[in-house]
Order: C-alpha cells, then sequence, then structure tokens
C-alpha cells in the first residue's frame, strides 16, 4: 500500500520466474502459484532466488535501478560436470581420433600401393 505515512521504506523485488505452468505459447498461473507468490509477497520475507526486501536507501544508492535481477539473483541451472569425468572422456575421444587417424593411413597407404 503506498502512504505517505509508512514507517516501513523497504521494498519487495520479486522474481517469479518459477511460479507458474509451462504450458505451448502462453504460460498458466495455477492457484498455487498464486497462493505461492502472495505468501511471500504478504510476508515480506527474503527468499533465495524469489524475494528480496531492499531498503529504500539501497535503491537510492543504486540511483533507482530497478531490475528485478539487480537485487534478486537468479538461479543456477547450468549442468555441474565433474572435471575428472570429463577429462577421462576427453582422453578417451583422443585416443579414438588416433586410431581413426591409423586407419585412414593404412587405408590411404593401401590405396596408393595399389595404384602403383
Amino acid at each position: 500500500m503506498l502512504s505517505k505515512h509508512k514507517t516501513d521504506t523497504t521494498t519487495q523485488f520479486m522474481d517469479a520466474n518459477g511460479l507458474f505452468k509451462k504450458e505451448t505459447n502462453n504460460n498458466t498461473l495455477t492457484d498455487a502459484h498464486i497462493e505461492q507468490i502472495m505468501q511471500v509477497f504478504g510476508s515480506k520475507a527474503n527468499v533465495e532466488h524469489v524475494a528480496q526486501s531492499v531498503p529504500f536507501e539501497k535503491v537510492a544508492d543504486d540511483d533507482y535501478n530497478l531490475p528485478v535481477c539487480s537485487y534478486v539473483d537468479a538461479k543456477d541451472n547450468r549442468e555441474v560436470v565433474g572435471i575428472a569425468k570429463l577429462n577421462a572422456e576427453l582422453k578417451t575421444t583422443v585416443a579414438r581420433i588416433g586410431q581413426l587417424r591409423q586407419d585412414i593411413d593404412a587405408i590411404v597407404s593401401e590405396i596408393e600401393g595399389a595404384d602403383a
């Protein structure tokens, strides 16, 4: 609620990106999603990757820059790959390439020998 006499000057930023049902062309907010959003909004709680209450002074210090991503960190959905596993796969691939090169060299030698 906006009021000149409001004592709490924090601004709540919300990223409700994961709180919807994915459909073909349009996404849909279900009643459960709306309830989750309203619960977070009503509590003014800081929820990792979803909501952050920011003091007015911080918003002012940020030159009144208001993108949600400036205050709520997005969840990192990147796949975690173990370096040891990746290195083992790379060694296997390099060995396979070496074997294929030997096979190709043998075929080329055979063809060149048949031409002589």
